[in-house]
């Protein structure tokens, strides 16, 4: 804390990301660490940053590697970075990145922190295959055996079908129902049509490209050599479709409701490879240091409901807690940046905002409001760049903050939603 017992200020200095490259491309031969890595050290040598002064790492991922789960741990443990550096990993679902910036956020306020690198890696081309139960039981058998005999019995056991592997489970676990399936129910409940959510992400991909082709959003990203012969070389995100048209999205088949459904391959985010940081300090360190910070971080809150209901609907919780939190209401905020997890889901928050079921649920007397299309995801979003899990809020937080300097905003409102019924909202000050 301050001298006189106050909170301090955090200050976002800088941020920046590879390029996000889908699942199974370019990336396919990088851990999520290898990612995180390479993002921090792009960090630290674009902000000239001491490794004397870095604190802590605090990285967030959500398909965590079986014989490395801290991911932090083994981002910090790099040439660059002292071995003495403290590092924790979170898992927020796809919010994970931003709760790496909130713990980080809560460390320097508190005092006991100045300076902090917080993000998160995601490698969905690598995502743990698990064995059956059964040919898990045997392996554990056959390892307590003390003989060959012994073993060979264990061994004996094994049936075909013992040998499918295990995917990773993409449903809730408590309700068995997808993400997807959640949209597809969003889209219904909310009365979110095929063409809205097109037109959506129609708009996320010619935002994107734009950003790209006047070099705002390559801005934010460092090329990325692929081992091992290094001949390979990401440059900017692969996902993002320059020409596409309406019409294209429109002959796309509804991918979870084959029948009735609306929601497509081409309305929803794309299954993504990347990592995304941000350094954090204190403004007495920053000021200290020589830096101009590209942001403050006014507040920040999280929400949850029943998974079962609307899942990825938190945010709309998360949202006026978070701005009730800063002193302010929409009508203050310069630009939003909105997860794009699907067009259905970005749709279905906005239109939250605007309800008054939806205020009294989130304890208002009246609704957030109705957010400006003009200020929303303003260089695109998810549908179009990407959407490592584990990276997508450090992702929106960098850019958020960097566009509102260019526009000379003041003040900006990032949400984001999340597996569980989760939801993540923080409002940043550009002073």
């Amino acid at each position: 804390m301050s001298s006189n017992g106050s909170l301090r200020r955090v200050a976002i200095v800088s941020g920046v990301r590879t390029p996000f490259s889908r699942a199974g491309t370019l990336y396919k031969s990088l851990s999520a660490i290898d990612l995180g890595r390479l993002c921090v050290a792009e960090l630290m040598q674009r902000t000239n940053l001491n490794a004397s002064d870095v604190d802590a790492v605090v990285f967030g991922t959500v398909v965590q590697s079986v014989q490395a789960p801290n991911i932090a741990r083994e981002v910090a443990l790099m040439p660059l970075l002292k071995k003495d550096v403290d590092a924790w990993s979170v898992s927020r679902a796809c919010a994970s990145a931003n709760q790496a910036i909130a713990d980080a956020a809560d460390q320097i306020a508190l005092g006991h922190m100045d300076c902090v690198i917080a993000g998160g890696s995601e490698s969905l081309s690598n995502v743990p295959i698990l064995h059956s139960r059964a040919f898990a039981d045997v392996l554990m058998a056959a390892n307590k055996a003390k003989s060959l005999p012994a073993k060979i019995s264990a061994f004996s056991k094994i049936r075909p079908k013992d040998l499918v592997p295990v995917a990773p489970a993409i449903a809730e676990p408590t309700t068995g129902e997808t993400m997807g399936q959640s949209a597809e129910k969003m889209a219904k409940l909310n009365d979110i049509s095929r063409e809205e959510q097109d037109e959506f992400a129609l708009r996320s991909h010619r935002l994107a490209a734009a950003g790209l082709r006047d070099g705002r959003l390559s801005a934010e990203m460092f090329p990325v050599y692929v081992p091992p012969r290094y001949e390979k070389v990401a440059t900017t995100d692969n996902g993002v479709r320059e020409d596409g048209t309406l019409e294209q999205l429109a002959a796309l088949k509804p991918y979870f409701d084959k029948r009735y459904g609306s929601v497509t391959a081409g309305n929803a985010s794309p299954i993504t490879d990347g990592a995304a940081a941000v350094l954090l300090m204190s403004e007495e360190k920053a000021a200290a240091l020589g830096y101009q910070p590209i942001g403050f971080i006014r507040s920040y809150a999280s929400a949850a409901l029943d998974p079962g209901e609307q899942l990825l609907q938190a945010p709309v919780i998360a949202a006026p807690k978070a701005l009730a939190r800063a002193g302010l209401t929409l009508q203050d905020i310069d630009l939003v940046e909105m997860h794009e997890a699907f067009a259905a889901q970005v749709l279905s928050n906005l239109r939250g905002f605007e309800s008054q079921a939806w205020a009294a649920r989130a304890g208002l007397r009246a609704p957030v409001g109705v957010v400006d299309r003009a200020k929303l995801n303003v260089m695109g979003g998810s549908i179009a760049v990407g959407h490592p899990f584990g990276a997508t809020g450090a992702r929106i937080t960098t850019t958020l903050c960097n566009e509102l300097g260019r526009r000379g905003g003041q003040f900006g409102l990032l949400t984001v939603c999340a597996a569980g019924g989760l939801g993540f909202a923080m409002v940043i000050e550009r002073v």
